[in-house]
């Protein structure tokens, strides 16, 4: 077994390299609109055409896909159920062997698919080629991950007695996928299972299905049979009818909170002909707060907040949407976070020195702005009108209850609240109905230790920005209504797929075979 190392990411200061993407997003253009069909087992299938759009250019369509309807997931679960019996029986070094093959042929495409991002999803170039890193690190550490899995865990032996236990895979599993990491979470989430012998129906978001489409074909191009692994791009009707049906064994979805706890009732619901207890993987966002002590270096603050609340628009469910701040130092550092978001610059996803791109659509445009219009900012940096664009904001000393520090925003606002003590705003992340990511700035260590033994959150950041989770360095994945918290890309997570099975052999035989 090889050891696990993160793929590096592209040195995007370079010149050469920045050519090379630029190249890359050219020959990008020039086949758009892509075309996008369904998966379903050996047969492409064609529906009702929708588009998907650049958010820094919204008249440029970049991908025309073909919905899904309810029957075409009914056929693709028909499909799977015969991927299921193959694929199950696949030795795990093969399983693991046509993930590796994946991850290089998404190597082999970096640049491409780097620049699929920056279109599809408005990625900027850095987060864009993160989005392909971390795809190709899920397929290799579950792929690693699986083999370890597949020798089984050591139990308690006795004399006369033989114990063995082994990790069989549940069943078939729905993925529902979102379009911020369009790449790297729909690649987490079906290797995952693909690793560990399910078959696969992925449906992904509206927004970015060429992307995902991308992950698809790499997996079968690496060896994953096509009844193995299917696509349905579509709205709400596939994904509603993915979860209900009583053959889906798991549901594995990231998205908003409100579509995981309908996952989570419908899949609880019984169903006359099932014969399983279905099991939903949810990952369902975040309210999250950065703590800053009065003994935190602002020089290191005001960039960290900046990058955790703003980098690609905010929209990653790890971005800092509260700092609650030390009153000691709360009036400097406001007034330093004012005058630094006016140097973020606004602009296309596709210019390198670009900040903060546009919003992925316009409900998600028109959403955000209906919070900035709730409440007089502090301050604001630029905005654009030729997408969907909307101006990073800053709000300070909000009421505790106003929606802007009570609801997830999923955009580049900041909510700056005064506290008494790092101990009043430990109380302040303990009333959150959310427990994704945290962070805390201080040089105490005992202020870090009060804090890590005190926070509910998954993911908790010390002196550095909040989001940026790498696979196995940060296992990701929070509590209360964030998630279910099997913590993607962790050594645990793969324990989601399986069920295990034990044996007890008496060894001590009587007499002979007749």
């Amino acid at each position: 077994m090889n050891t696990f190392r993160n793929e590096p990411l592209l040195e995007l200061r370079r010149g050469t390299v920045r050519d090379e993407a630029l190249a890359a997003l050219s020959a990008l253009d020039a086949k758009l609109p892509l075309d996008v069909p369904m998966l379903i087992g050996e047969d492409v299938v064609h529906g009702q055409v929708f588009a998907s759009v650049d958010p820094s250019a919204p008249a440029t369509v970049v991908a025309n896909a073909h919905a899904a309807t309810a029957q075409h997931v009914a056929d693709a679960i028909t499909a799977a159920e015969r991927g299921q019996r193959t694929w199950s029986q696949r030795p795990a070094s093969e399983r693991a062997a046509a993930l590796s093959r994946a991850a290089g042929i998404l190597r082999s495409r970096r640049f491409e698919l780097a620049a699929l991002a920056v279109r599809e999803a408005g990625k900027p170039w850095a987060e864009a080629d993160g989005d392909v890193a971390e795809a190709i690190d899920f397929l290799e550490y579950y792929a690693q991950g699986a083999l370890a899995l597949d020798g089984g865990r050591p139990l308690i032996q006795m004399p006369g007695e033989r114990n063995a236990m082994r990790y069989v895979a549940r069943g078939i599993t729905g993925v529902i996928a979102p379009w911020n990491f369009p790449l790297a979470i729909a690649a987490g989430m079906v290797s995952a299972a693909l690793a560990t012998g399910n078959a696969v129906i992925l449906k992904p978001a509206e927004q970015a299905p060429a992307c995902a489409k991308a992950v698809v074909d790499a997996l079968h191009a690496g060896g994953v049979p096509l009844e193995a692994l299917s696509f349905l791009p579509g709205g709400d009707e596939p994904g509603k009818a993915l979860v209900a049906d009583p053959r889906i064994h798991t549901i594995v979805f990231t998205g908003s909170c409100a579509a995981g706890l309908n996952i989570l009732q419908t899949a609880n619901t019984f169903v006359p002909g099932q014969r399983h207890i279905k099991k939903v993987i949810a990952e369902m966002g975040g309210k999250n707060a950065v703590i800053v002590d009065s003994d935190a270096d602002l020089d290191d603050v005001v960039p960290g907040l900046l990058k955790s609340a703003f980098a690609f628009g905010g929209q990653k469910c790890s971005a800092a949407s509260r700092a609650l701040i030390h009153k000691a130092v709360a009036d400097e550092l406001a007034e330093r976070l004012a005058g630094a978001i006016s140097t973020l610059r606004v602009g296309p996803a596709a210019d390198f020195a670009t900040d903060v791109p546009p919003v992925i659509d316009i409900a998600a445009q028109q959403r955000i702005q209906g919070y900035i219009d709730s409440a007089k900012p502090l301050a604001q940096g630029d905005s654009r009108d030729d997408g969907f664009y909307v101006a990073p904001t800053l709000f300070q000393g909000l009421p505790t209850d106003h929606k802007v520090i009570q609801e997830e925003i999923f955009g580049p606002v900041l909510s700056l609240e005064t506290v008494e003590s790092v101990e009043h705003a430990c109380e302040l992340v303990d009333q959150s109905a959310f427990a994704l990511t945290g962070g805390l700035f201080s040089r105490s260590p005992r202020t870090i230790e009060y804090v890590t033994e005190r926070t509910p959150v998954g993911n908790l950041y010390v002196n550095r920005e909040i989001t940026g989770a790498m696979v196995g360095r940060q296992p990701f994945g929070g509590g209360r209504l964030s998630g279910t918290g099997p913590k993607a890309g962790g050594p645990d997570y793969l324990l989601q797929f399986v069920e295990a099975r034990a044996v007890s052999e008496n060894t001590v035989r009587h007499g002979l075979v007749v």
